[in-house]
This record gives C-alpha cells, sequence and structure tokens, in this order.
C-alpha cells in the first residue's frame, strides 16, 4: 500500500488513524499482533524495528529469545473491525546482532522470500502465480470441551437439514440436503449476503475475487476464489482474506471455521491452489502440442509435486482434522496423480484454461490449517526440483488419468499410489524425504526439525484422547 514513511503518516492524517498494528505470522500459521499509537510510529521503527519474545512464536529457544519484527509498510491495509482507526502491516522477524540485525531464517516470509529468489537464480523462472480456492463452514454455534470425565463438540447451522423438524421456534422449511449445498440458491442459501460483503470487503483491501458461491456442504459450507497473484503475495492475502472472513462472520453472530472436517459424514474444505510459472511475464507451463496444452516444464513441475507430495503434505496438510478430509467418496482426492478435469485426482488439469498464460493446474488435497508461506514454498520447491531432475509423472506411474478414479477396478486401484493416511505417515515421509526443501537455503533444517517435532506432539495429543466412537464400539465388550 505504501512505498515510504511519508506516504503512512499522509494517510494516518486524513483518516484520522489513531494505532498503527503490527502482525507478524506464528510457526504453525497464526497471526499475532502488537499494536502502538501512531503518534510513536518514527522512521526508526521502520530501521531498527519493535522487540518481542521469539520463543512464543514458536520459533526461538528460550535462552535466544529476543528479537525484533520490522514493518514490511506495502502490506499495510486500514483494520474495519477495529473502533479505535487503526492502520494494520505485516512485520518481517530479524534476529539482533552487531553491528546489524540480520533476517531470521525461519520466519515463514523469510522462506517464502527466499524460495522466490532461489526459483530466479534457476533460471527456470521469475514468477510463480497461484490462485487459491478458500473453502470453509459458517456457522450459527459452536461449542467444544476436552476434560478428563467429558469430551466432545456440537455445532449447528440455521439451514442444515438436520433443524428441518424443529419447532422450538418459527421454522419456515427451506435446508439444504445433505452434501446438497451445491451453488443452491435463495432460500436455501441463506448466506449469499454475509458472502458478498466478504467479497467486497476482500476487493477493498486488494484481494481481488473471482468468484462466490455456496458449496457442497449443506450446513454452511462456502467458497470464494480469488484472482492470481505473486506466491509471497499470495501467501499475504490468504492471511489477510482468512482474518476479514473470519473478523465479518463474527461481527454478524456467525462463526467461521477453515477445519478441513468439522462434520462427520459431509464433504471437508479444502484450499485448491492452482499455480503457474513465468519468466520474463511470459507462461512457460504452455505447450499447444503436450498433453492437455502442458509444456514439458509443466509435466516435470507435475512430477515434482506428485514424487515429493507425501512430504509435502507434512506442510500443506498439517493437521490431524486434515486426514479425515482426505477419504474416499468425499471429492477430496487421496491418489497420487494427475489428469485433466479430474477431481479425484491430486493434481487436475482445468479443461477450460485454454488460453497460454492461464495454462495451469491446481493441487487439490492441501486445506487451510497450513501456514501459507510455508505450504506454498514447499509446493514451489517440489515443482522446481521436478523440473530440474527432469521427473517424468508419466514414468513414475502418475497417470495421466482422465477418468474417476474411484470407478477403476480395485486391481487397477491399488496399482496407484496414495497419500498418507494421517499427519503421522506425512511426518515420517517429510523425515525420509526433504532435501528438496533445503536446495538453496529456502528451508533451514532446523525448522524442519521443530516442526517435526511439534506436529508429533500435537498428533500424540490427539490419538492419546479416547475418542467417543470407542465408547460406541467397545463400551460394553
Amino acid at each position: 500500500m505504501f512505498t515510504s514513511y511519508e506516504e503512512v503518516m499522509d494517510f494516518c492524517r486524513e483518516r484520522g488513524i489513531e494505532m498503527i498494528d503490527f502482525k507478524m505470522i506464528d510457526l504453525v500459521g497464526r497471526w499475532r499482533h502488537l499494536s502502538i499509537p501512531a503518534s510513536r510510529f518514527t522512521p526508526d521503527t521502520l530501521k531498527y524495528g519493535i522487540g518481542f519474545d521469539g520463543s512464543n512464536y514458536g520459533f526461538a529457544p528460550v535462552e535466544n529469545s529476543d528479537m525484533v519484527f520490522i514493518p514490511d509498510i506495502s502490506t499495510a491495509v486500514f483494520d474495519p473491525f477495529t473502533e479505535v482507526a487503526t492502520l494494520s502491516m505485516i512485520g518481517d522477524v530479524y534476529v539482533i546482532a552487531q553491528p546489524d540485525n540480520y533476517r531470521f531464517d525461519q520466519d515463514p516470509r523469510a522462506i517464502a522470500f527466499n524460495a522466490e529468489e532461489y526459483m530466479k537464480s534457476t533460471g527456470i523462472a521469475d514468477e510463480m502465480r497461484i490462485g487459491p480456492e478458500f473453502e470453509f463452514f459458517v456457522f450459527d454455534h459452536v461449542s467444544f470441551e476436552c476434560n478428563p470425565q467429558k469430551t466432545g463438540f456440537s455445532i449447528d447451522a440455521e439451514q442444515a437439514i438436520w433443524n428441518s423438524g424443529e419447532n422450538e421456534y418459527q421454522n419456515l422449511g427451506y435446508k439444504v440436503p445433505h452434501k446438497g449445498g451445491y451453488h443452491t440458491a435463495p432460500p436455501q442459501d441463506v448466506l449469499y449476503d454475509l458472502r458478498a460483503r466478504m467479497c467486497l470487503l476482500m476487493e477493498e483491501n486488494n484481494i481481488p475475487v473471482k468468484y462466490h458461491h455456496h458449496e457442497v456442504g449443506g450446513p454452511g459450507q462456502i467458497e470464494i476464489e480469488v484472482e492470481f497473484g505473486g506466491m509471497r503475495e499470495m501467501a499475504d492475502r490468504t492471511m489477510l482474506t482468512k482474518y476479514l472472513i473470519k473478523n465479518m462472520a463474527f461481527a454478524e453472530g456467525k462463526t467461521v471455521t477453515f477445519m478441513p472436517k468439522p462434520i462427520y459424514g459431509e464433504v471437508g474444505s479444502g484450499l485448491h491452489v492452482h499455480m503457474h510459472l513465468f519468466k520474463n511475464n511470459k507462461p512457460i507451463f504452455f505447450d499447444p502440442d503436450g498433453y492437455s496444452q502442458l509444456s514439458q516444464e509443466a509435466l516435470y513441475f507435475i512430477g515434482g509435486i506428485l514424487k515429493h507430495a507425501p512430504a509435502l503434505l507434512a506442510f500443506t496438510n498439517p493437521s490431524t482434522n486434515s486426514y479425515k478430509r482426505l477419504v474416499p467418496g468425499y471429492e477430496a482426492p487421496v491418489s497420487m496423480c494427475f489428469g485433466t478435469a479430474n477431481r479425484s485426482a491430486v493434481i487436475r488439469v482445468p479443461a477450460y484454461a485454454k488460453a497460454p498464460e492461464h495454462k495451469r493446474f491446481e493441487f487439490r488435497s492441501s486445506d487451510a490449517t497450513c501456514n501459507p508461506y510455508l505450504a506454498y514454498s514447499a509446493m514451489l520447491m517440489a515443482g522446481l526440483d521436478g523440473i530440474i531432475n527432469k521427473i517424468d509423472p508419466s514414468a513414475e506411474g502418475f497417470g495421466p488419468y482422465d477418468i474417476n478414479l474411484y470407478n477403476l477396478p480395485p486391481e487397477e486401484q491399488a496399482r496407484i499410489k496414495g497419500l498418507p493416511k494421517s499427519l503421522d505417515e506425512a511426518l515420517d515421509a517429510l523425515v525420509k524425504d526433504h532435501e528438496f526443501l533445503l536446495a538453496g537455503g529456502v528451508f533451514p533444517q532446523r525448522l524442519i526439525d521443530i516442526w517435526i517435532k511439534n506436529k508429533r506432539q500435537e498428533s500424540r495429543r490427539v490419538n492419546d484422547i479416547p475418542h467417543p466412537m470407542e465408547f460406541e464400539l467397545y463400551y460394553d465388550l
């Protein structure tokens, strides 16, 4: 938004800004923030930054946790949800050193920056453009607890089919059937106006929206797809999109979750990521004579992603809940393969994207519990590894498959490699296969080690807790 300190202060005076808020990304992908009065924002803030305790972000060890963040004024936006007029911007993390501080290599934004620089250094491309599809549920109620004597959750959406027999209040019907929400129209689609306001707010904050609609999930699942942007820029926009969506819903008495599988028996929510590479503003994924008009570089890129997919999922699907979505029968991919217009494959080549500058493919397994800086960077690194090492997806047995994989005979399905079935399986794959992430010093080994350790602990916490289904299955034995 801004290129100089003077532009920031001119905007603050024009808009009556009283507070300046700084947002930093922690390791798992949540925003943290700190605010100062606008009068305290000086050129020294941009030079020396503001100190904070990095250990609470999941980064540095406690004995060496003093760090600073330097605001990136180009990311500044007016926060529409604060009563006090507030300008918000993202901060980059630096290590305190003499004579000069230096960029912290575990900062997710630094990793995304390094990934883009590595891409340029290879000579393959100078830009990766991506376009995410944001899927999420809007609920009217959620409660959950996890105590020794009582564990469970309760959710509700007024439009859900399970409320069709509700008599405690006036019931006007028009509920959305189970798995019947795709492109449903009003009056069933009670979330249209909320979605529209979300999209307009995103547009106001420099996040161009492609379209929005109700998704398949009957109890309030919706999708907003955005236009393409640079990889690191889109990671910033992903964080801002989630912030705007969640806060707008909250302000209107609703609650939003990007959990991949909040409801058993309904389809889950993914974060499908469309991607293509450019060099000197020219697309390198297009070849009129290639399979589905894809160039050899595009196919090698696909080969890299699919070969490294098990390890990749440790960053793109980093929650235990992620793998409750990646199961057959719910429109989520479970097989490591590619195909044109094939939504049952991990990588789908859109048939409608015919122009050279639009030729691309999408990675369909990822979900929004990821840290977008790490996930998008890992995708790029896997794809670049495929091009550098000429990983042919067909030679590796990844297809193409231009048919519904669920209709294949069992013996043919068995020949297609499957995605990890749990977070632990993905972490096991990452332990064995992460050299592609270390290329060019993009991902520090220390970060990968911390990530694996922390995610193992998360998985253990979930696995150690008795599940309600276990009572149904085993209580009377």
